[in-house]
């Protein structure tokens, strides 16, 4: 019987540092798309529109390789927590996180994409309101991430069941 209960307290260790790591993972997701929406988004959008574009461009393609790692990895993590312990708030958390990815290939990749192939020459109006619609359709990147990250701390604090100790 201790072998059994000391299987049980390794096995909630295990899974409380794999859902620390998923909550580390989507808090630094939703800070780097919050900081984007509060600070970047806005000086960006003080400057005058060649400038504007030019930053945009040039930001752009860091941010996205940056976010769309933490994004597949937070939700990876959440889910090895939700396996572990197969509590339903890991696995929401998890599919939030997931949810960027889609969001961002079928509803963001088209403005992107608009906004990469504009010259400097291109800059006005146009590119502008494009890069304004970018920062509109970024805040539900930064929502999503948001609810994950309360979905993976929701989860921390409930704990681990006791049902899923005794397996």
């Amino acid at each position: 019987m201790p072998d059994t209960h000391l299987e049980a307290i390794a096995q909630k260790s295990s899974a409380s540092a794999t859902g620390l790591v998923a909550l580390i993972l989507a808090t630094l997701f939703a800070g780097a798309a919050i900081y984007i929406l509060v600070a970047e988004q806005p000086a960006r959008l003080a400057l005058t529109d060649g400038a504007l574009l030019q930053q945009w461009q040039e930001s752009y393609p860091r941010a996205a390789r940056m976010q769309a790692g933490l994004a597949v990895l937070a939700s990876l993590v959440g889910a090895l927590a939700w396996w572990r312990v197969r509590n339903p708030l890991w696995q929401v958390g998890a599919a939030l996180m997931l949810a960027n990815l889609p969001f961002t290939l079928i509803v963001i990749a088209p403005v992107n994409n608009a906004l990469l192939a504009l010259g400097a020459e291109q800059a006005g109006a146009a590119s502008r309101a494009l890069i304004e619609r970018w920062g509109s359709l970024h805040a539900v990147r930064a929502g999503l991430s948001v609810l994950a990250t309360a979905a993976f701390a929701l989860a921390i604090a409930r704990g681990t069941p006791h049902s899923a100790l005794r397996k």
